[in-house]
């Protein structure tokens, strides 16, 4: 699409994130688009050279300080690349209360994300801070309930941001008896809050947009919906073995950016909550799939507008499956023999050997993978880590090209407003802003 005359300079330099910066170009002359792009300039973390020659036991602590969001997904991650190096297999309990470590961070994120970073778009602010005085009773209602997400935590880890008792083996410290109620009290106690929020959610009106992309998603044979175990799965009808986690992310350079851009079947892909919404929504928690059908949400949905929506359906999964594994614990009780130092578990010492490993689980933003090779002295001798912001870039851009020309006749205000929003559905990892463009217009 074109539009005569129509010339428009849009140049996004330097903008501040989480994880580094991001450009956004956009040029058009006399009405036709000549570039249209998003760039990553972000300089490196330099987190796998940090963990080469350091004990195996030791990768989750250090791994955990690349998201101050996504701390116990990345230290998930690491602990299941490292048991898959060191050929342990850890207990039905352990695994258990993981899945339910990784219920507290999509709890916590989405929330975040949700309420406080995409929905200042749609009521027509620009940042959560005047809803303070517009919403006040709903702000009220996002801290308290973001507190409570974070003490449920903090009871299970010691602490939310680099959790201290998830270890490779297990953890060094299981929740008593006082703490399965306290956690369950503080669950229940928000019931009538998330109802509220979700009712919140269903009247955010998005942006009409439309672009089939290949999703791509943990995928599993069960029933459960996969967080923390799976195959990787595409929309596409591709499934690998995460070992082959290489040949689905396919990671190429491109000069624009220092961040790697990634492709599968197509030139792109796209991972988060509308990947996984899309995959494994049959899977979904009773009371997710009551809410994704009251908010008139189906899959498959071709709109990265609704991957907020997709996060506000997780929302319920999290927290029903989440009370689901406590009640069951209060129940049947914690095996509290299978509490470990590091490296010794009820077993023994557990030993080292030459291995390569591969930890894939999905954190809020997508499936992540963490990779180490190790010697017989389980020293790190090479890693790599592929995050799902990474691997949405690619995405984005192919976004931002078929959007562009849709909206182009509307005044550039709202072309800034829109553009920032389509990134900001990706929910990239932005943890301290509600802002992640500074889109300046040149005339």
């Amino acid at each position: 699409m074109s539009v005569k005359n129509k010339d428009l300079d849009i140049k996004v330099e330097y903008v501040t994130r989480v994880e580094g910066h991001g450009n956004i170009v956009v040029n058009v002359k006399n009405g036709n688009i000549e570039k249209c792009e998003f760039h990553v300039v972000e300089t490196p973390r330099l987190f796998e050279g940090m963990l080469r020659g350091r004990s195996i036991f030791e990768a989750q602590h250090i791994t955990s300080r690349i998201c101050g969001i996504c701390s116990c997904g990345h230290s998930l991650a690491s602990i299941q690349a490292a048991e898959d190096a060191l050929g342990f297999v850890p207990s039905e309990q352990t695994v258990k209360l993981r899945k339910l470590l990784l219920d507290y961070e999509f709890l916590d994120s989405h929330l975040l994300h949700i309420y406080l970073l995409a929905a200042p778009d749609v009521l027509g602010v620009p940042s959560f801070v005047p809803l303070v005085k517009t919403h006040n009773a709903l702000v009220k209602k996002i801290l308290k309930m973001k507190k409570c997400f974070n003490d449920t935590c903090d009871i299970l880890v010691g602490r939310h941001v680099h959790p201290i008792s998830a270890i490779v083996g297990g953890f060094t410290k299981l929740p008593r008896p006082k703490d399965i109620d306290a956690m369950i009290d503080i669950l229940e106690g928000i019931r009538s809050d998330m109802d509220d929020l979700i009712n919140v959610a269903s009247k955010l009106k998005f942006p009409e947009f439309y672009r089939e992309t290949e999703y791509v998603a943990l995928v599993n044979d069960t029933d459960e919906y996969p967080l923390l175990e799976g195959d990787i799965g595409s929309s596409d009808g591709k499934r690998f073995n995460k070992k082959d986690y290489r040949l689905a992310t396919n990671e190429f350079i491109d000069p624009r950016s220092s961040a790697k851009f990634t492709k599968l079947s197509r030139e792109s892909y796209m991972v988060g909550a509308l990947a996984r919404f899309n995959l494994n929504h049959k899977k979904l928690h009773s009371k997710a799939k009551k809410v994704a059908k009251e908010l008139k949400f189906e899959a498959p949905n071709h709109n990265p507008f609704m991957n907020t929506v997709a996060q506000a359906v997780e929302l319920v999964h999290c927290y029903e499956h989440a009370l689901d594994i406590l009640k069951d614990f209060k129940k049947n009780g914690v095996d509290y023999g299978e509490e470990i130092v590091v490296g010794i578990n009820e077993k023994g010492v557990i030993p080292t050997k030459a291995g390569n490993g591969v930890g894939a689980v999905e954190v809020p933003r997508g499936i992540l993978f963490h990779n180490y090779e190790i010697d017989d002295k389980g020293i790190i001798q090479n890693a790599n880590c592929i995050i799902p912001t990474n691997q949405n870039i690619n995405n984005i851009e192919y976004d931002f090209i078929k959007f562009l020309p849709e909206i182009i006749n509307e005044p550039k205000e709202d072309i800034r407003l829109k553009l920032e929003m389509l990134v900001r559905a990706y929910d990239p990892c932005i943890s301290c802003s509600t802002h992640y463009l500074d889109v300046e217009f040149v005339d």
